[in-house]
């Protein structure tokens, strides 16, 4: 059984602020909350074999927080984690590359993208009612065998106030 994490970036500077929507950093707050909830899920016991992360800033910052303490050694950009990304290359990606001793993975992307990813792995379809919150947590267990989307168990909802 594989757990599959899929992590909100955290608090991330206002819009308008930038030029372009990827350049948005972490607020100072974003990256405290952040940090505590990186703190609480070291301390539950929670590591992460293989982190992939959104190349936006404010995600790539998330998953760099995320290792920082302790929760993965292993960090990777993943396009398809950018916002309106599609699950399908994720699933290719998991289907070709995942090792079999990677029990544990982490995914650091964007709402409305998680929550959709989410209902497609549980109910095999999008139905726009999870919602991950900044520095929120959805753990989801995969099943060992295909098919994946609408057969995996949705373990965890976890907004950061339960964490921090």
């Amino acid at each position: 059984m594989v757990n599959l994490y899929l992590i909100r970036h955290g608090i991330a500077a206002e819009r308008d602020r930038y030029e372009q929507d990827s350049d948005r950093p972490l607020t100072p707050v974003g990256d405290r909350k952040t940090r505590k909830v990186a703190q609480k899920l070291y301390q539950l016991g929670i590591t992460f074999d293989w982190l992939l992360s959104s190349p936006l800033v404010r995600a790539r910052q998330t998953a760099e927080i995320l290792s920082d303490q302790g929760l993965s050694s292993c960090v990777e950009e993943f396009s398809a984690l950018s916002p309106e990304g599609n699950i399908q290359d994720w699933l290719d990606w998991y289907q070709q590359t995942h090792p079999a001793d990677h029990q544990n993975i982490a995914l650091v992307g964007h709402q409305p993208d998680l929550g959709n990813w989410a209902e497609m792995l549980v109910w095999g379809e999008h139905r726009e009612r999870l919602i991950v919150k900044k520095a929120g947590v959805i753990g989801i267990a995969l099943p060992e065998s295909s098919p994946i989307l609408g057969n995996s168990e949705l373990f965890w909802l976890t907004p950061p106030r339960f964490l921090v």
